[in-house]
C-alpha cells in the first residue's frame, strides 16, 4: 500500500471528471480525500450513468474518478456549511475545486480568505478557461474545448470530436503536478500557495508541437499525411500502417505481406514521393492486405520494422492481453453491490505502488463521521449537511 501522501488531507469540492480525477489520484497514493457534495444529488456523474440509476447500481462514470474518498455533503450557501468547512480548513493540506472562477470568493471562500486561515494551504483551482479574461465566465466542457483549440477542425468537413475527454484527462493529471510542486515547495517556505490550470491551456498544451509549427513558420501539421501512412482492411479487421522513420517504407511494406517491390514499380523509390502517391499505393496494396489475417500482418510489418498495429474496438482494447498484462483494469469494493471494474492509474512505482483502499463512496456516507470528528453533534451536522432545509 503506497504510502507516500499518507497524512495529507485533502478538501475536493469537484464535480465530473477534471477536478475529481486529481483527487483521485492524490487518494491512489496515500492521501486522505474528503469530498464535499451538495446534497441531495451530489456530484453529477453519480446521474449520468442511465443503466446503473435505472437499476439503483453506482454509476460507473462516478466510480472512475472517485475511489478512495470519503464523500461528505455540506450546503455551502448556508452559514453552518461554510463553517463546517472552515473548520475542516484549518486541518486540510490541499483544497481543490474546479467552481467556475469567483464562485468561491462569494461565498468567502476564495484563496485570500482561506489562505489568511491556514497559511499551509495549497488552494488548487481548475477551471474551463481560466480564472480571469474574457471567456473566465463561460462553461467549459471537454468537447468545446476540441472545438476552440483545434482538435475538433478537420482540413475540410464538419469537426470531428474524439470521444475521450482528453483535455479533462490531461488538465486533472497536470493539476496533481502542480499541487505536488506546491507541496514540494512549502517543505521549504512552510507556506501553501495558489495553483490553477484550465481546459483550454491544457488542450493548446497536448499541440506544442504542431503550435510551434504554426506560430513561427505558418505551416499546420497533419501527422498522418507527414509519411506513408494509412489504413486498411485485412482479412479480419483493419490495421493501422506508419511509415515514419524510414527513407523507403513502401519497400518493406511490400517485402513483409510477400509482393513485388512497388517502389520500383510505381517509380517512387523515396519516403516523400511515396507519401505524395499514398492513395494510389493504398489501392495497389489493399488486395494483398485483405488476404492476410490482422495478426498476421502486424507481426509481418513489425519485424520488417515498419509501424503497425490493430485498430480495435474499445470493448476488445479493455480485454488486449498487453493492457490486462499491465493491470489497467482494477477492480473496486462497492457498497451494497458486486465489485466494479474501473481503469487504474497508469503510473507505476517498484517500491511504494499505489493501492485501492476504499471504493467510490456512497452520497454523504462520511458526513456524520467527519462532521462527529470536529465536535459537531447531531443538530449542527444536520444543519451544515443542509438536511434542515
Amino acid at each position: 500500500m503506497s504510502s507516500i501522501l499518507e497524512g495529507l488531507t485533502v478538501l475536493e469540492l469537484c464535480e465530473v471528471y477534471q477536478g475529481p480525477l486529481a483527487g483521485q489520484c492524490l487518494g491512489d497514493f496515500g492521501a486522505r480525500v474528503i469530498k464535499v457534495e451538495r446534497g441531495p444529488m451530489g456530484d453529477p456523474l453519480r446521474g449520468g450513468d442511465f443503466h446503473a440509476v435505472e437499476r439503483g447500481l453506482m454509476s460507473s462514470y462516478f466510480a472512475a474518478a472517485n475511489r478512495n474518498k470519503e464523500s461528505i455533503c455540506l450546503d455551502l450557501k448556508s452559514e453552518a456549511g461554510r463553517d463546517a468547512l472552515l473548520a475542516l480548513v484549518q486541518q486540510a493540506d490541499v483544497l481543490l475545486h474546479n467552481y467556475r472562477p469567483g464562485v468561491m470568493d462569494k461565498l468567502g471562500l476564495g484563496y485570500e480568505a482561506l489562505s489568511a486561515l491556514n497559511p499551509r494551504l495549497v488552494y488548487a483551482c481548475a477551471s474551463g478557461f481560466g480564472e480571469t479574461g474574457p471567456w473566465a465566465q463561460m462553461a467549459g466542457q471537454d468537447i468545446l474545448i476540441q472545438s476552440l483549440s483545434g482538435i475538433a477542425a478537420a482540413p475540410e468537413g464538419p469537426p470531428r470530436y474524439v470521444n475521450a475527454p482528453l483535455s479533462d484527462y490531461a488538465s486533472g493529471m497536470v493539476l496533481v503536478q502542480g499541487i505536488l510542486l506546491a507541496l514540494l515547495e512549502r517543505m521549504q517556505s512552510g507556506r501553501g500557495q495558489k495553483v490553477s490550470v484550465s481546459l483550454l491551456d491544457t488542450a493548446v498544451s497536448i499541440q506544442s508541437l504542431e503550435a510551434a509549427a504554426e506560430l513561427n513558420y505558418g505551416v499546420e501539421t497533419r501527422w498522418i499525411d507527414r509519411a506513408l501512412n494509412f489504413s486498411v482492411q485485412a482479412s479480419d479487421g483493419w490495421v493501422t500502417v506508419l511509415g515514419f522513420f524510414r527513407d523507403n517504407p513502401l519497400q518493406l511494406i511490400c517485402r513483409a505481406i510477400g509482393v513485388a517491390d512497388l517502389s520500383i514499380d510505381m517509380g517512387l523509390p523515396d519516403a516523400a514521393r511515396q507519401r505524395a502517391h499514398r492513395d494510389a499505393i493504398v489501392r495497389r496494396l489493399a488486395p494483398a492486405f485483405r488476404a492476410l489475417a490482422v495478426d498476421d500482418v502486424v507481426q509481418r510489418l513489425q519485424r520488417e520494422g515498419v509501424l503497425c498495429a490493430p485498430v480495435l474496438p474499445f470493448r476488445r482494447t479493455l480485454e488486449w492481453p498487453q493492457l490486462r498484462h499491465n493491470g489497467m483494469v482494477r477492480t473496486v469494493p462497492v457498497d451494497g453491490q458486486e465489485p466494479m471494474q474501473v481503469i487504474d492509474h497508469p503510473l507505476r512505482l517498484s517500491r511504494t505502488p499505489h493501492a485501492v483502499r476504499r471504493g467510490p463512496p456512497r452520497l454523504g456516507e462520511h458526513t456524520r463521521e467527519v462532521l462527529a470528528a470536529l465536535g459537531y453533534d447531531e443538530q449542527r451536522i444536520r444543519q451544515a449537511a443542509g438536511e434542515d432545509g
